[in-house]
């Protein structure tokens, strides 16, 4: 079981895990073992409620296929089972960040003292500038 929330929970069958070969520098050890883990997660053929499964399919993500379906590849630890959990992680990550509802922002108007503030800045920073302009010749 592979759980969520306190009322959500997915069953084991429903995420594929595959090991594969790591890419990149490691010598004979990344050549002949299959330490780096492939997980495969269908949103639409999942058990998940529906809303986590219409909010999912909404994020745009690039670990997400047009398909609907997750793929996360795990290789950053020497051992399989280390990737199968940080691969497991991060799918719980995802999955968590896409029903996690964001405040609605309230607009607001900016205070008399801060506009006041910002015109000074304004009047003094041309004040700057006019004093580096060429001072005139008085014959």
């Amino acid at each position: 079981m592979f759980i969520l929330s306190n009322k959500v929970q997915l069953v084991d069958s429903e995420i594929e895990l595959t090991a594969i070969r790591a890419q990149g520098p490691g010598g004979q050890n990344v050549n002949k073992v299959s330490s780096a883990i492939h997980l495969r997660f269908d949103i639409n053929h999942s058990s998940l409620p529906v809303f986590y499964k219409e909010r999912l399919l909404k994020l745009a993500d690039q670990r997400i296929s047009k398909e609907g379906v997750i793929i996360i590849k795990a290789q950053q630890f020497r051992t399989q089972e280390k990737n199968k959990e940080d691969a497991l992680s991060r799918l719980r990550k995802l999955i968590n960040s896409a029903v996690v509802q964001s405040k609605k922002r309230k607009a607001t108007r900016p205070t008399k003292a801060s506009k006041q503030r910002r015109m000074d800045e304004k009047s003094r920073r041309g004040q700057t500038k006019g004093l580096r302009k060429a001072v005139k010749n008085f014959d």
